[in-house]
């Protein structure tokens, strides 16, 4: 099990998502990069942070960062820790959470709506990985 979030859990949630032939397929046209913001609540006080560059299917850099703007990227989606808790879960569905205020997107919306079953399969994904919640 690996904590949410951690090095460890980016580097599982990377490793699985690019043997997912079901995001693969869903993003092969896809091409940006986002930011994963974590605010605090709960047990975390500060904001976190995860990068990953997404690229045709595949993720070719995935790391935790020491703070968001440590990093410029396309996208950046940033929801509480309680949030992202109950997304990786299964508990939330990624765009509904978006359109229901759980979680806010910065970048082009318009794009991203052409990709739902690939922000779907990002979410599976990472409902994969072994987690531990703190």
């Amino acid at each position: 099990m690996a904590k949410f979030p951690s090095h460890e859990w980016i580097a599982l949630f990377q490793e699985e998502l690019n043997k997912n032939a079901a995001y693969e397929d869903s993003a092969r046209t896809w091409e940006g990069d986002f930011i994963f913001v974590v605010e605090p609540d709960g047990p975390i006080a500060s904001r976190q942070a995860f990068y990953l560059d997404l690229f045709h299917g595949k993720c070719r850099e995935a790391r935790l960062l020491t703070n968001p703007e440590e990093r410029s990227a396309a996208y950046s989606y940033a929801g509480t820790y309680s949030n992202w808790k109950r997304l990786i879960q299964g508990e939330l569905d990624p765009l509904k959470a978006l359109m229901g205020g759980q979680f806010k997107l910065k970048g082009n919306m318009m794009k991203i709506m052409r990709y739902t079953r690939a922000a779907k399969e990002l979410v599976n994904t990472a409902s994969r990985v072994p987690t531990e919640f703190q």
